[in-house]
């Protein structure tokens, strides 16, 4: 983006404002303001015109045929008048499509097929051109076949560890089995005797049967002739022929199986259980009564045997040496009891070579899947240049550039540009002393090279600035409908907008807009600092203090009478310097310097309050004195700090209207013709008053190349001084 340079807009410091604008009009529309505008241009144009046509050869009689002895000729005046007056920036900006894009094929490959040259408008997704992707195609392939190896890898890295995990749990169940507990409920039986302490005892080797007789089952076959008269939960008494007994017993269960007995019936199982009143042993032949659903009574094929409710043999499933044993037989046994406890000989060992193989196969599993993700990476890269063989539009817009050639390699860098012209962006730098005029939203005036003109919209405003040579400036972006493509991209365009406006305000020429020094400005200030005139009514400077207003005009008008030689008398009563009530004379001596006629007061310690009048030029104030503002003082002087309390005022002016003091000693004025009124400043013989005219100060606001807001100081239809007609064209 071009260094661009924007005018700053100067507004004067606004004194107090002695008048105001017309009052009692109703606000003015925008097209009468308009209309106003206008007229007063067009006044000014026609006024102007007249004076140069009509006057030219009064004038040249007067000033080129005739002596002027004061040598500054016609005294030319203005009158004062409503009208409407713009602030504007403008400067120049650089022109960009707001969306762009550049497609850049890979360097060293021939140009087969191209469908767009440089003017071309294409759609986005439309095919720009064909290169030949012989090469890209077996890239592309080989990347593919290399995201397949790399994920057979992961898988078989993801099998080895799932055999790994099948193993170690398999070896953590063995570490459990090193200790042989009973199952459940019951009886040991069938204990093997020869296990002892210390012995090494193999897998498999028989332990113990550990039976549950507390419950006992017995199972016989029906006839299918019974099918759906016998269901579980039914009740039933079982028979013991031997004993001629029966007890109580339920039907466990009902098994639909097709048992063909030698008699060539079919018949399904029941199993009843019944409790073991504990004379009953497995083995005793029994039979069961049982009642049908129908009523009937139902008679099993034939008798069963009695079995344990549970029978569990006990076996060694992991071989090592013995370290405790509680075998007996026919002993009572609670589920979960210890019965033999082994000791550890190599489990421990495995399990931990076995833990550490599995590391290192999940690392094997996280290396093969890196390997997945950079094939899969480089096949989407070998697919994207791929694709870059056959390329087309990311956007819709105007081909801007094409460096491609069919029938030629592609050199490096060759790219097409592509941009969407029918919106433009424009960059453009803002002063930082214009940049609190500008904001989101305005409107800007856009000129090209070639005298088109465009309406913009600001559509951003850096908040950071940049700094170059010294200068700080704000970068802000501007936006153009171009829908005919005008407006061409990189171009450069000026551009102007209206940073304030105000309509219906008091204007005069801006060459009758003078900036003067103030009488006493360039004096001897001593090293001090001007005093700030908005000091009020009980403001108090002690000793050290730099600045303050202290001449007030008293009431009855009088100005003090000089001190008598030596200053032993006291001031007079009444006569503008007041010692307060109780307060001593003002004997010569007991201040800092010596009491001159005129210059000097000099107040003893207990004076707390003094008000001077114009003319005395110093006060001696000892340590712990104090001066107070009196209420809607008019500032005299300025007042600049000396050195032990001594205070020098420098200066004076008239006696009413706003303070003349402005920052640095300067005031803005204008020369009104006619006689002094209120708002008369005492003028300095370096202003260069004209004769018959006096200065009033102003306070201005909007200007442009011709004329300046006045926004108090002058009224309506006064004339004010402008300038000479000379017989020297460079004074006009």
């Amino acid at each position: 983006m071009a260094e661009q340079q924007t005018p700053v807009m100067e507004t004067p410091a606004a004194p107090v404002p002695p008048t105001g604008p017309r009052k009692g009009k109703s606000p003015a529309t925008h097209e009468q303001k308009q209309k106003r505008r206008k007229m007063v241009r067009r006044a000014i144009a026609l006024v102007v015109t007249a004076a140069i046509l009509g006057g030219g050869g009064w004038a040249l009689k007067k000033y080129i045929f005739t002596d002027d002895e004061a040598g500054l000729g016609e005294v030319m005046t203005m009158p004062v008048m409503y009208g409407s007056i713009q602030s504007t920036v403008s400067g120049m900006g650089n022109a960009r499509a707001k969306n762009s894009a550049t497609v850049t094929p890979d360097a060293g490959y021939r140009v087969l097929e191209l469908f767009v040259s440089e003017g071309d408008y294409v759609e986005e997704g439309q095919l720009l051109y064909n290169l030949d992707d012989t090469a890209a195609q077996d890239a592309l392939r080989n990347a593919q076949e290399n995201v397949r190896t790399a994920q057979e890898n992961v898988r078989k890295a993801q099998d080895a560890i799932s055999d790994y995990d099948r193993e170690l749990e398999k070896m953590e169940e063995n570490l459990q089995n090193l200790t042989i507990t009973a199952p459940h409920d019951g009886k040991l039986t069938d204990i093997n005797r020869d296990i002892r302490t210390g012995d090494d005892l193999s897998v498999g080797t028989a332990v113990a049967t550990v039976i549950n007789d507390t419950k006992l089952r017995l199972h016989l076959y029906y006839s299918w002739a019974y099918e759906g008269q016998i269901s579980v939960g039914q009740s039933a008494r079982i028979t013991l022929p031997a004993s001629m007994s029966d007890y109580p017993a339920t039907v466990e269960q009902v098994n639909m199986v097709k048992r063909v007995v030698p008699e060539g019936s079919v018949t399904f199982e029941v199993v009843f259980v019944m409790d073991n009143p504990g004379t009953l042993t497995e083995g005793m032949t029994a039979s069961a009564n049982l009642t049908g659903t129908n009523g009937e009574p139902a008679y099993p094929y034939e008798s069963g045997k009695l079995e344990y409710y549970e029978t569990t043999k006990i076996a060694v499933k992991v071989a090592g040496p013995v370290e405790f044993v509680s075998l007996m037989n026919y002993a009572d046994v609670k589920e979960g009891q210890t019965l033999v406890r082994l000791g550890d000989k190599d489990a421990l060992a495995d399990i931990s070579a076995k833990q550490n193989s599995r590391r290192e196969a999940l690392k094997s599993v996280e290396d093969a899947q890196k390997n997945v993700d950079n094939a899969v990476k480089a096949v989407e890269e070998a697919q994207e240049k791929l694709d870059n063989y056959h390329a087309v539009s990311p956007i819709a817009g105007q081909v801007i550039s094409c460096g491609l050639m069919v029938g030629e390699e592609v050199s490096s860098g060759a790219s097409i540009y592509i941009a969407d012209t029918a919106t433009m962006m424009i960059d453009i730098s803002i002063d930082e002393r214009n940049i609190g005029y500008v904001s989101k939203g305005m409107m800007v005036d856009i000129q090209d090279m070639m005298g088109n003109y465009y309406m913009g919209v600001v559509d951003s405003v850096s908040l950071s600035a940049k700094a170059e040579n010294g200068v700080a400036s704000f970068p802000a972006v501007v936006v153009v409908d171009n829908p005919d493509g005008m407006l061409m991209t990189n171009s450069y365009v000026d551009y102007t907008f209206v940073a304030s406006q105000s309509d219906n305000c008091l204007v005069v020429p801006i060459q009758a807009v003078k900036n003067v020094t103030l009488p006493g400005a360039e004096g001897d200030m001593m090293g001090g600092e001007m005093m700030d005139p908005g000091m009020m009514d009980g403001d108090l400077i002690g000793e050290g203090d730099v600045s303050f207003p202290i001449d007030v005009i008293p009431e009855d008008g009088d100005m003090a009478d000089p001190l008598p030689e030596g200053g032993d008398d006291a001031l007079p009563e009444g006569d503008g310097a007041v010692i307060p009530e109780g307060g001593d004379a003002a004997p010569a001596g007991d201040g800092d310097l010596p009491a001159v006629d005129g210059d000097v007061v000099n107040l003893p310690a207990g004076n707390d309050v003094v008000a001077l009048p114009a003319g005395n030029d110093v006060v001696a104030l000892p340590a712990g004195d104090l001066v107070a503002i009196p209420e809607n003082a008019v500032p005299q002087a300025m007042a600049v700090s000396v050195s032990g309390g001594n205070v020098m005022f420098i200066g004076g002016s008239s006696s009413r209207g706003p303070s003349a003091f402005q920052q640095n000693g300067t005031a803005t004025v204008c020369f009104v013709k006619g006689e002094p009124d209120e708002r008369a400043l005492e003028a300095d013989e370096s202003w260069e008053v004209p004769e018959g005219f006096f200065a009033v100060l102003v306070e201005t606001g909007l200007s442009d190349s011709s004329n300046v807001e006045i926004k108090s100081g002058l009224n309506e239809g006064e004339e004010v001084f402008t300038g000479y007609i000379t017989n020297n064209a460079s004074n006009w």
